[in-house]
């Protein structure tokens, strides 16, 4: 592929230097949450209901089924005792996954209200579970985010945060259109949040209580071209990798954007490898992954 790369600020090419984007794996049908767990990548094929894993492997890359049906799953991560945390589309639930393969249910209501369609998580330090909560698993869908999708109960779509034992969830944000993607900076002094409808990155403080204030608006994708924020990962320097239009964009904690990795397919997440400087991309049907020249935070008890 060629001009893999949009070069803004001169740092980025510190970043890319002598990296190219690769392709993995291809066939799918809309791919999403990349986690590194087991020696392995797991991701999510959303329509097909499945939790795929990809083995990397000398002789070549083994590709099978690590759950099905996976309830329409889209965003997974790890606990910090290395459980999987999996948000469920059509199930309307998060869960969690322990090693030897027992599912429990983490969320499923807010107020005596089921959630809408559990989008994307992560785990912060202290082993807070934050997720969000848009409608697009829901069966109907609209062209108005203010009209009601089928079976939608609640009358916003939220941002939570939950204990990893399921008890005293907390509803953090309200007013987003549709959040969907979030990470926290290193020193987890903010939330990032992807709006995938208003095509606005929103940027939080986190207060001492784990809650966070008014937001500001961190970065405007909104080019008229196909593709939004949506799932998104820091580097330990502070760096905020945000799915966009034609790729992956880059930007400084300042909200300065650097460049940008372009994939020949609009992506919809990414994720970070176990050696931490590999970064993993669900593009639509194809998985991809690019070596950085920096390092990912690391994801439940990894250590890179």
């Amino acid at each position: 592929m060629k001009n893999q790369f949009e070069i803004i600020d001169k740092s980025f090419e510190r970043l890319i230097d002598n990296s190219e984007l690769s392709t993995l794996a291809t066939g799918f049908t809309f791919i999403e949450g990349p986690i590194w767990y087991d020696n392995s990548l797991l991701f999510s094929d959303i329509p097909n209901s499945r939790i795929i894993k990809y083995e990397p492997k000398e002789e070549g890359p083994s590709i099978n089924t690590f759950r099905y049906p996976s309830g329409n799953s889209n965003g997974i991560t790890l606990d910090l005792n290395d459980n999987l945390i999996v948000c469920e589309h059509s199930n309307r639930r998060v869960t969690s996954t322990n090693t030897e393969g027992l599912i429990t249910e983490i969320a499923t209501e807010y107020n005596g209200m089921k959630l809408n369609s559990p989008n994307d998580v992560v785990v912060k330090s202290d082993g807070w579970i934050y997720f969000t909560d848009p409608p697009y698993g829901l069966p109907e869908r609209f062209e108005s985010m203010e009209k009601r999708k089928d079976g939608k109960e609640l009358d916003f779509n939220g941002v939570y945060k939950i204990r990893p034992n399921g008890s005293d969830i907390s509803l953090i944000i309200n007013n987003m259109t549709a959040p969907n993607g979030l990470a926290f900076s290193p020193d987890e002094s903010a939330l990032y949040v992807a709006d995938s409808f208003d095509l606005v990155i929103k940027k939080y403080k986190v207060n001492y209580d784990g809650t966070v204030d008014t937001g500001t608006d961190f970065a405007d994708l909104n080019t008229g071209e196909e593709g939004a924020p949506d799932g998104m990962k820091v580097d330990r320097d502070g760096r905020l990798f945000s799915t966009g239009p034609n790729g992956i964009w880059v930007f400084d904690p300042s909200a300065n954007l650097l460049g940008k990795i372009f994939t020949p397919e609009i992506p919809a997440n990414c994720g970070w490898g176990l050696d931490g400087n590999t970064l993993f991309i669900t593009a639509r049907k194809s998985l991809y992954s690019i070596a950085l020249n920096t390092y990912g935070m690391p994801i439940g008890s990894q250590s890179i």
